[in-house]
């Protein structure tokens, strides 16, 4: 009980955020409101498509539809939060509160991770052995990888919330970010980080860099092979279904390795940019990406919509 009482020393945190100008908070507000409804209409969208068109039913829309989902909760973990701060004067969120966004933004964000790894799996089989895709990406099989990602990435994410419980927070409570992220929050604690900076480099290290080697280790196969394809027309077709899928990957990827493989002690408030860029804008682009690449996807967004207009006009034509 002593431990907790330590730990509980700070009741809550101040959040900086990203300007503390008066005249900044209304701009910002209006952006990441935009950005915030531009997400959820946009992933949203991509998981009405996917269920509603037949044609889309196949393993590599599944996946896109968890991910979509997921682009939903990771978002709503954290703007809503940074609206509010921009909103209020005094910007602070409770001890719980900080610890409870840190948890479902890691286990979101590393589901993420999971699900792209998972997603260039896919084009790894589609591609480089067709012949044996539809056994190999069984929907047995896809479901068990989404599970595997989900908990996989919430043990991760419960490690090391357990870990920054364990820290005595007593010196200062101003986190100089937008989020309750575990490098700002580390720096905060006037107890040792020695534990939590060996799990930072050793397990998270692990859970951060081994989704991306598969996605490289797919993306090399896929590469050979369609290298090895005679026809110009066979390998624009092959490139088009992974185009959207790796333009994604170095969108999200680029922003992490830039924030998080760093040492604890250069890391700065610069590297909120970059933060944003993984938490905000990735999840708005990623609904883009896909549709505007994907002759598929369009056509099932068409369809979508054009559902929705005959549907509305039906209502208006009712009798009353």
């Amino acid at each position: 009980m002593e431990r907790v009482n330590q730990s509980s020393s700070v009741s809550e945190f101040i959040l900086l955020g990203l300007s503390s100008r008066p005249e900044d908070q209304k701009p910002l507000f209006i952006l990441f409101l935009i950005i915030y409804l531009v997400t959820i209409t946009g992933n949203l969208l991509i998981i009405l498509a996917i269920c509603s068109e037949p044609q889309l039913q196949t393993p590599m829309y599944f996946f896109l539809s968890f991910l979509s989902f997921i682009d939903i909760c990771f978002s709503t973990t954290v703007v809503p939060r940074m609206l509010v701060n921009i909103l209020l004067e005094k910007k602070t969120i409770s001890y719980a509160g900080c610890l409870t966004q840190m948890y479902f933004m890691y286990a979101l964000g590393n589901t993420d991770s999971c699900l792209l790894a998972v997603m260039a799996f896919d084009r790894y089989v589609a591609i480089c052995d067709p012949f044996h895709y539809v056994s190999t990406m069984s929907r047995r099989v896809c479901i068990l990888l989404v599970a595997f990602s989900y908990f996989f990435s919430n043990l991760h994410s419960l490690l090391h919330t357990l870990l920054l419980n364990l820290l005595t927070f007593c010196d200062s409570n101003v986190i100089h970010h937008f989020l309750c992220d575990i490098n700002p929050l580390l720096k905060l604690s006037c107890s040792s980080t020695f534990v939590n900076d060996v799990a930072i480099k050793t397990e998270g290290l692990v859970v951060l860099v081994t989704p991306f080697l598969c996605i490289a280790f797919s993306y090399v196969r896929i590469l050979i092979t369609v290298l090895r394809i005679p026809s110009a027309a066979g390998k624009r077709k092959a490139f088009s279904t992974c185009g959207s899928h790796f333009t994604v990957v170095i969108l999200f990827y680029g922003s992490i390795f830039y924030v998080y493989l760093k040492p604890l002690s250069s890391y700065t408030v610069g590297d909120r940019v970059a933060t944003i860029v993984n938490t905000v804008l990735s999840s708005m682009l990623n609904p883009f990406i896909y549709s505007l690449r994907n002759k598929d996807m369009k056509r099932g967004l068409g369809k979508l919509i054009s559902k929705r207009k005959s549907y509305r006009r039906k209502l208006q034509a009712a009798p009353s």
